[in-house]
């Protein structure tokens, strides 16, 4: 942390005030961290004690006077206070990216944006950042949002922002790129995230800083009704034998596929006041393999899932077990279950009608010779067989895995493979290595 001037960053931010310590925020912050990272303790009540037993060989360290007090549990509420404050946050965060960068000489090619959620167990008051929103987690428990930009492959952040639990996404990209690019001070950045981060106007936002972008479509609006094309296309092309495949090394250090789709361009432009950006953009149409597998074992698990709902839905006569006796019933059950199982047309049902006469005498008493007898039917329906639709279920295997990437890199300088080894973190440091200068399309 002296290293990379941290206590010096933190001084130069955070004012000092007239009752202030003779220990300085910097030295505060500085020591504080090391407490966390060397005991893996978070809380503000325990720093006290552990400088109380701690402080001569940190003055020796240090060459500070030190005292328990400089880290109470007040001191250090208003330490964070100040970190709290947006403004100062972004000051001290562009700072430290830059020495950091300097002092360590870091590779800055790739950058990786993406959003997380922390739940817990929290009132949600309103001002709170603890709010209910979507989540991947626990949906009946409040979380907080954290948006980070990191820079690849270290993994090191560059820009964070915490946030209410309830926000979206995507209006939380572009403040982070703003950041990363100003803390950053270079061009031909490649900025890797999400499907919400390829919205166009994030991805026109990259283009005028003069970055570039990789990420997969979200199934939505157009890209929702043209993938049921560009899967197809993948499918006859893996036919033919004509997809491009992605191979990484396994532990034993052998050649393991994981992916192979192929690639087309498309034209991309949008005014900017009077002028016209203009840029030319690959779409990946890609199939993952280990996601096809996934995909392939959970239709099998919803087909033999529904094949026993729909077989017990019809059980032999017996004391209290329900018949179905109305044939449109049993259709809309069995329609039902292969809804909710979403294997609609994949399974085929055949089902018979059963009908059990018996004749009784009309009304009460024993029967004679000359008493009227009346037929009363018993009619239940019966499911006979459930038959897997196997070649609409091979058809239906051949859609896995597929998802689409875009990006405005030149395959010259970012392959097909490369890319989806990128977006998937499988690569190494020398990746993403331009070749020449590149070309940002032509403003007309």
């Amino acid at each position: 942390m002296e290293q990379i001037g941290l206590r010096q960053i933190i001084d130069n931010h955070i004012p000092e005030h007239g009752n202030q310590r003779e220990l300085s925020w910097g030295w505060t912050t500085v020591i504080w961290l090391s407490y966390i990272v060397s005991e893996g303790d978070h809380r503000k009540v325990s720093v006290q004690e552990y400088i109380k037993g701690t402080k001569e060989s940190l003055k020796e360290l240090t060459g500070q006077k030190i005292e328990e007090f400089d880290f109470s549990d007040d001191r250090l509420s208003n330490l964070l206070r100040y970190l709290s404050k947006k403004e100062t946050w972004e000051s001290i965060e562009s700072d430290l990216n830059e020495r950091t960068i300097r002092v360590h000489d870091l590779p800055c090619k790739v950058g990786r944006c993406d959003a997380t959620t922390v739940s817990g167990y929290r009132d949600e008051k309103e001002g709170s950042l603890f709010q209910f929103g979507h989540s991947k987690d626990d949906p009946s428990l409040p979380q907080i949002k954290i948006m980070m930009g990191s820079l690849d492959p270290l993994g090191m952040p560059l820009a964070t922002d915490v946030l209410s639990g309830q926000r979206a996404d995507d209006g939380l990209y572009i403040p982070v790129i703003k950041r990363m690019h100003d803390s950053l001070k270079k061009e031909g950045m490649l900025y890797v995230g999400d499907c919400k981060m390829s919205a166009f106007e994030i991805r026109l936002y990259i283009k005028g800083l003069k970055h570039h972008y990789l990420s997969p479509l979200p199934l939505i609006g157009k890209t929702s009704e043209e993938m049921d094309k560009w899967i197809r296309e993948g499918v006859s092309k893996d036919k033919r034998g004509e997809l491009i495949e992605v191979s990484v090394n396994n532990d034993k250090e052998e050649d393991v596929e994981i992916a192979r789709g192929y690639e087309f361009e498309r034209e991309q432009s949008e005014l900017k006041g009077d002028e016209e950006v203009r840029w030319t953009e690959r779409v990946l149409v890609v199939k993952s393999l280990s996601h096809s597998k996934q995909q392939e074992k959970g239709l099998e698990k919803r087909l033999d899932s529904a094949q026993k709902k729909i077989e017990a839905l019809t059980p032999e006569r017996g004391r209290g077990k329900k018949q179905v006796t109305e044939e449109e019933e049993l259709k809309e059950k069995i329609n039902a279950i292969l809804k909710k199982q979403k294997v609609e047309g994949l399974l085929d049902c055949e089902y018979e009608k059963e009908v059990e006469r018996e004749e009784k005498y009309v009304g009460k008493g024993r029967g004679s010779k000359n008493r009227k007898q009346e037929v009363i039917e018993k009619v239940r329906y019966q499911v006979t067989k459930v038959r897997r639709n196997e070649e609409k279920i091979e058809e239906e295997k051949e859609k896995f895995g597929w998802k689409a990437y875009v990006t405005d890199v030149s395959g010259y300088d970012l392959s097909f493979s490369d890319a989806v080894k990128c977006y998937r973190q499988q690569y190494g440091i020398g990746l993403w290595t331009k070749k020449d200068e590149p070309s940002y399309g032509s403003i007309i």
